[in-house]
């Protein structure tokens, strides 16, 4: 389903254009988010990479956020309509967690925020790190299409769709269900067998 209706939510423009970074543009953007030369912004980038979240809620995190014993970086859910406090714990590689405690993001303060930058900044940020691996522009190029991207990573490594929609902090599970839409491998895998066996049955 790549259309996208009035009031539905796709990972499609209506104009047909692709919201998400695909897998080979995700692996050259962690890639990329590796080889950056500031280890803060390259920490910024692998964050939103390995957990899906908002620019803003990454931007919100603090030392106290990373729970490096437990594995996990604890974001708090800034699209919530009530006033109650929702933190979602989402599981990070140890590569991050060791970055995120380096020496580089020791404050005097735990209530400090990691990255001390506004929106826009962090945008302009990460939107280059995205050039440097190569990625077209377009609406995919995004840091929302990284977090689509983590979704669609997540869905299909076998994680269970509720977990996706917890780590995302999606309120519906409608919301979260738009990562099925997406061909993944065993899809195409089986889509090449049906081509092979028609290119057969041609000769």
């Amino acid at each position: 389903m790549r259309h996208a209706e009035s009031g539905t939510v796709s990972l499609y423009t209506q104009a047909g254009l692709r919201k998400y970074l695909n897998a080979a543009e995700r692996q050259r953007f962690i890639a990329a988010a590796k080889a950056c030369p500031r280890r803060d912004i390259g920490a910024l980038c692998l964050t939103i990479a390995y957990t899906g979240c908002r620019i803003s809620e990454a931007l919100a995190l603090t030392p106290a956020s990373v729970e490096s014993e437990s594995g996990f970086v604890a974001i708090r859910s800034l699209k919530k309509r009530s006033r109650t406090l929702v933190v979602r714990e989402v599981p990070v590689p140890a590569d991050l967690l060791n970055l995120l405690t380096a020496d580089v993001f020791i404050r005097e303060q735990a209530v400090e925020r990691l990255w001390p930058l506004s929106r826009s900044r962090a945008w302009q940020l990460v939107k280059g790190v995205m050039h440097s691996a190569g990625i077209d522009s377009g609406i995919h190029a995004t840091p929302k299409g990284l977090r689509h991207g983590f979704g669609l990573h997540a869905v299909r490594s076998g994680v269970p769709l509720n977990l996706v929609q917890r780590w995302l902090g999606h309120a519906r599970l409608e919301t979260t269900a738009i990562y099925l839409q997406a061909m993944g491998i065993e899809e195409r895998e089986i889509a090449a067998r049906m081509w092979e066996t028609t290119s057969l049955s041609m000769n």
